[in-house]
């Protein structure tokens, strides 16, 4: 993937850029994706903050194994559900019959495999 950064770039598509990028390396440091953005580590954390709210990313304390991670059950175009969202939908699966026991367990089938 080629990061095209700096100030041409709006943030929406710097922002779809990292979400892409957390995905395929799973971690980064903050510090990295503003050398590889053009951008200041300021407006990476903002777009982090900003990318919280929609995507499952985790931030990292610590001067040197510091970052941001993306959740190891998400993978963009792959939705997965967290394993306390698989234990939720199977635990109310049992109280299900017919049409929508089998509705969940095409979900469970498609979300956790």
């Amino acid at each position: 993937m080629e990061v095209k950064g700096g100030e041409g770039v709006s943030a929406s598509e710097r922002r779809r850029q990292i979400i892409m990028l957390l995905c395929r390396r799973r971690r980064e440091t903050v510090q990295n994706l503003a050398s590889e953005f053009e951008v200041s580590e300021r407006t990476i954390r903002r777009d982090i903050e900003e990318l919280t709210l929609s995507y499952p990313i985790e931030t990292i304390c610590g001067r040197y194994g510091g970052g941001v991670k993306m959740a190891d059950w998400y993978f963009d175009n792959h939705p997965k559900l967290s394993p306390k969202q698989e234990k939720l939908l199977k635990r109310l699966a049992k109280e299900l019959k017919g049409e929508d026991l089998k509705e969940m367990t095409e979900i469970l089938t498609r979300f956790t495999s």
